[in-house]
């Protein structure tokens, strides 16, 4: 755990953001219906496949009523990259049960969500997904101002995006965890070993 700036209610304000880490979702969240090595090995060949590329500049923004950090302009680089570590890794994806199908339904997708989820287990992959690194919970929106002000310096430097992050949850509701990291462009040695 890291020390979050001094600001009101801050621990409150970014509970539930802080059980996933400060990351960038590619490919949602799932459990696995083959093992972990062989989930690992195709996270790994999809990363040999693709080249490090620069990020876009990034802004704080709000999202549905939660901050977050944003490109300052769309990326075909980053929107590929996601498509591919949701086309490389659904083999080995667990359909979501009965009930987190008919939660996901009620939600109020639009038709495109609805054949997204029945496809891919998730409505916000491929041409619905969206770079966002997530900073508050939806109660967060009012440290607007204060996130700009806190990454500003962060955010004016140039990022480069290369490599791949595996995360995992050991329980349900336990925070994230990086299992693996997984160089872009590079084919790793060895053999992956279960966890």
């Amino acid at each position: 755990m890291l020390r979050q700036p001094d600001l009101p209610d801050i621990g409150a304000r970014t509970e539930a953001a802080r059980v996933y880490g400060f990351h960038a979702t590619l490919r949602p969240p799932m459990r696995l219906a083959t093992g972990y090595a062989e989930f690992l090995a195709a996270a790994d060949v999809c990363a040999a496949a693709l080249a490090p590329f620069d990020l876009p500049r990034l802004q704080v923004a709000v999202i549905k009523g939660f901050l977050a950090l944003v490109p300052v302009q769309p990326s075909a680089s980053l929107q590929a990259l996601a498509d591919a570590c949701v086309r490389a890794t659904d083999m080995h994806r667990l359909p979501p049960s009965a009930t987190e199908f008919a939660s996901r339904l009620a939600a109020g997708l639009s038709a495109e969500e609805e054949r997204l989820l029945a496809r891919w287990g998730y409505p916000y992959v491929m041409q619905r997904w969206w770079f966002h690194m997530t900073l508050t919970d939806r109660h967060g929106i009012g440290l607007k101002a204060a996130a700009e002000a806190h990454f500003a310096a962060a955010l004016a430097m140039p990022r480069r995006v290369e490599a791949l992050c595996v995360f995992t949850q050991p329980s349900l509701g336990a925070p994230f965890l990086i299992a693996e990291r997984i160089p872009l462009g590079h084919k790793r040695d060895g053999v992956f070993g279960a966890q």
